[in-house]
């Protein structure tokens, strides 16, 4: 190996130089401005809507009550056993970014995806306080630490915390109910593990929105590697027209200027990257499809009296029509074909189907586990005795009296119990809760259920006041004999 090896050009792995994007004025980053805006307030103000459910429940709109195992989103109630409805709107969410990506790149990623949010709320504060991407610059290459830069840095930094506290207390607004919880953190009453959600969450948003930001997207998020077998030619993105930009040039007066294109290689749809690359490239796994550098490019354009869309939201389909003179296709045609219209059938399927399944459920519910030790009783008169752990539950905000039911065998009947009660086939359970009983089904001696393996029956459970009727399959074991 020759002495030249260790030199900087022949490093394998370099430092990692910061990207600062310079500030850009246009419809693109109005509307990065408008989502922003939007999301962060609702993820902020959410856990302050109040919502009356009576007196027996919480009154915030949105909770995650983990020591009930419930979640309340306005009048709606998931319990436990309930959690096909989250794993639908996980489904839910799957399908639109797989619609969102077919039709217009990563459009998510561009504009609501949090770390694309709280990347773009640290990198305003950072402008803020050090300047635009010029001064920010300087300042980073400013090796001598003196005072200016050590109170723009404390400052920089004290902000940055400041908006990572406000980050990780409003998530744990979420999981008890906020006014309260904000009255015990301020006087230190708060559960421990509260403070120390707040710090995890303070720390990891400082660090990746501060700090990592582009790294994030580019190292640790799988979506630009799997985005590709989303997209396809017809896919609208962020795109270099270099049949009107090439060859590149300052356009000033002289022979030649006129062979020149459209482009006058002035860097800025580089400046105003937060990715910090060049789309004039190409599309790379970098781009997050923010459309910053057209407006930054649009901006230009207009400067120089040049037309616009230089750099826009375009298909691969585009280029050779466009190329020939012709008009590119319209951009309904990009958005509406099989692929988009298949995902959006898919994902309206999901949601009709969870929308059906929570108007359609009712209010009582009832679960049956069969006790296995032992299979059954056999008691002194020969009848026998199988034995089940019953869970009901009230989603009224009353209490209400059940009465418990079996059908399929005439001859079995059944008899309740638990630590409160031992008496018939009824039971109170209190407003919105969940309360567990015993059932005793038993066969006579002689009959049918006792002297086969199995016989199949149903459990009943209904609400007399509100006429409500549930039901669930078990089996009931006999000697099989």
């Amino acid at each position: 190996m020759s002495s030249t090896d260790n030199s900087p050009e022949h490093k394998l792995y370099s430092a990692r130089e910061p990207i600062f994007p310079r500030r850009v004025k246009g419809k693109f980053r109005s509307l990065k401005w408008i989502i922003m805006a939007v999301t962060l307030g609702i993820y902020y103000l959410s856990p302050w809507i109040r919502w009356d459910r009576g007196p027996e429940l919480p009154d915030q709109a949105i909770l995650i009550d983990l020591a009930n195992r419930r979640f309340f989103f306005f009048w709606i109630e998931i319990w436990p056993h309930e959690f096909y409805f989250i794993a639908g709107l996980l489904i839910m969410a799957g399908l639109g970014l797989f619609l969102f990506t077919s039709a217009a790149g990563r459009i998510w990623c561009g504009y609501a995806c949090p770390q694309t949010v709280w990347t773009d709320l640290f990198i305003l504060t950072e402008r803020w306080i050090e300047g635009d991407r010029n001064a920010r610059l300087r300042l980073h290459r400013q090796k001598k630490m003196d005072f200016h830069k050590f109170r723009l840095r404390v400052e920089k930094y004290l902000a940055w915390i400041l908006i990572g506290l406000a980050t990780g207390g409003a998530w744990v607004f979420y999981f008890t109910d906020a006014p309260t919880l904000l009255r015990d953190l301020v006087t230190g009453q708060a559960h421990p593990v509260a403070y120390m959600t707040m710090a995890i969450l303070t720390a990891t948003t400082v660090f990746f929105g501060g700090m990592a930001r582009e790294q994030v997207c580019i190292y640790a998020c799988p979506w630009p590697r799997i985005q590709a077998a989303m997209m396809d030619e017809d896919t609208l993105t962020v795109g270099y027209r270099h049949w009107r930009g090439e060859p590149r040039g300052k356009h000033r007066k002289g022979a030649g200027a006129e062979q020149l294109g459209d482009c006058i290689d002035c860097m800025a749809c580089v400046n105003v990257c937060p990715m910090g690359i060049d789309i004039r490239d190409g599309q790379q796994l970098e781009c997050i499809t923010c459309a910053l550098c057209i407006d930054a490019c649009n901006e230009m354009m207009d400067k120089i009296g040049k037309p616009r869309g230089l750099i826009d939201y375009m298909a691969l389909t585009d280029e050779p029509r466009e190329i020939a003179g012709e008009a590119p296709k319209p951009v309904w045609k990009h958005i509406f074909r099989p692929r988009t219209i298949l995902y959006t059938v898919l994902w309206a399927g999901v949601g009709v189907a969870l929308i059906w399944a929570l108007f359609a459920r009712a209010d009582i519910d009832m679960t049956v586990a069969p006790v296995r030790n032992p299979t059954y009783v056999m008691q002194s008169d020969g009848s026998i005795r199988n034995i089940y752990d019953l869970r009901l539950r009230n989603k009224h905000g009353e209490e209400r009296e059940f009465r418990v039911s079996v059908t399929g065998d005439d001859t079995l009947t059944v008899t309740l119990q638990d630590s409160d009660t031992t008496a018939g086939d009824t039971i109170a359970v209190k407003a919105d809760e969940m309360r567990i009983v015993r059932a005793y089904v038993e066969a006579p001696a002689g009959s049918k259920a006792t002297i086969s393996d199995r016989t199949e029956f149903t459990f009943w459970v209904e609400d007399g006041i509100a006429n409500e009727r549930v039901s669930v399959d078990s089996v009931f074991n006999g000697k099989g004999q």
